[in-house]
C-alpha cells in the first residue's frame, strides 16, 4: 500500500494544472473545432453540419478578407518598423557609457506595464482632431493647414494604430535585444575592431549573425502579437473598426461574430484561420533566419 502510494503522490500533486489545463484550454480548443464545422445562430438554436462551409465562406466575405489585410498591415509595420527600431534602442542601451543607462531601461519597459484600456485612452487624445497632442504641437508648428482626422480618415486610421504599437511595444522589443547583445562576449567585438573592422561590419558579419536566436524570437512574437492585437484598436476605433472598417482586425472580426452576432460556428471558423495564418507566417520565419538549417 504504501509503495502504490508512493507512485501515485506525485500524479496527484501535478494533477490540479493538468485538470485546469484540459477545463480551460483543451476542451475550449477542441470543441471549438468542432463547432467550426456548424452553423449556430444563438444559444438556443440547434446547430446544423455544414461541413467546409465556414470555411469556404471566408474567402468570400469581404469584410473579413478586409480584417486579413488590416491585420497584416499592422504585422508588416510591426516587423519592418517596429522591430528594427527597437534593435536600433537596444544598440544604444548596451552603450557602457550611456548615463543612466538602468533608468532609460525601466523608462522603455513601462509602456508595456500599462494598461491597454489607459493607453488606448491617451491615444484618442494624441489623435484627436482639435485638441490632439500631434496635430497641434506637431503639425501646427510647421505650419500644415487644415488638421488631419486620423481615427476617422481611412487612410489614417492603421498608421495610427501603428504608431500606437511603435509606442507600447518598443521598449520591450529593445530589452529582449539588449538581453541578446548582452550575451555576445566583448572580446568578439574587440578582436574585430583589431583586425579592422569597422562598425558596419561588424554589426554586418558579428553582431547581427549572432543575434539570429533573439531577432526569431523578437520577429515571431511581434507577428503573434499582431494577429492578436485586440484591445488597443477596439477601444480606439471601435468593434466594427471605424469608417469602412479601416481598423478592423481579425481578433474584432471574430469577436463581432462570436458575442454580437451570436453567429458561433463561423466564430470559431475564424478563430482556426487565425491560427493557421499565424502558424504558417512562423515558419516562414523560420525558414528564412534558418533555424531549421544546420550550423
Amino acid at each position: 500500500m504504501k509503495q502504490w502510494q508512493r507512485r501515485v503522490a506525485p500524479y496527484v500533486f501535478v494533477s490540479p494544472f493538468f485538470i485546469g489545463y484540459a477545463v480551460f484550454f483543451a476542451y475550449p480548443v477542441v470543441h471549438g473545432f468542432y463547432m467550426s464545422f456548424f452553423k449556430q445562430t444563438g444559444i438556443g438554436s440547434e446547430p446544423v453540419f455544414v461541413g467546409l462551409g465556414n470555411y469556404l465562406k471566408l474567402f468570400s466575405d469581404e469584410t473579413f478578407l478586409r480584417s486579413v489585410f488590416n491585420t497584416s498591415y499592422y504585422a508588416a509595420g510591426s516587423v519592418f518598423l517596429i522591430v528594427p527600431v527597437a534593435l536600433g534602442l537596444g544598440l544604444a542601451l548596451n552603450i557602457r557609457r550611456l548615463p543612466v543607462r538602468e533608468f532609460f531601461r525601466l523608462f522603455f519597459f513601462s509602456p508595456l506595464i500599462t494598461s491597454g484600456v489607459v493607453v488606448a485612452i491617451i491615444f484618442r487624445l494624441v489623435f484627436d482632431e482639435r485638441y490632439g497632442l500631434i496635430n497641434n504641437f506637431i503639425l501646427a508648428p510647421l505650419g500644415f493647414d487644415g488638421y488631419p482626422a486620423w481615427l476617422i480618415q481611412p487612410a489614417l486610421i492603421m498608421p495610427s494604430i501603428i504608431i500606437l504599437g511603435l509606442w507600447r511595444y518598443t521598449g520591450v522589443n529593445a530589452i529582449y535585444f539588449l538581453a541578446g547583445l548582452q550575451s555576445i562576449s566583448p572580446e568578439i567585438w574587440e578582436a574585430a575592431s583589431i583586425d579592422g573592422a569597422n562598425r558596419w561590419q561588424v554589426f554586418r558579419h558579428i553582431t547581427l549573425p549572432l543575434l539570429r536566436p533573439t531577432l526569431l524570437f523578437v520577429i515571431i512574437i511581434a507577428i503573434i502579437g499582431s494577429y492578436n492585437f485586440f484591445g488597443e484598436p477596439y477601444l480606439l476605433v471601435g468593434p466594427e473598426g471605424g469608417t469602412r472598417n479601416a481598423g478592423l482586425f481579425m481578433t474584432m472580426y471574430l469577436y463581432l461574430n462570436g458575442f454580437r452576432f451570436m453567429k458561433f460556428g463561423y466564430a470559431a471558423a475564424i478563430g482556426y484561420a487565425l491560427t493557421v495564418i499565424i502558424l504558417v507566417l512562423s515558419v516562414i520565419q523560420l525558414r528564412l533566419l534558418g533555424a531549421f538549417r544546420e550550423d
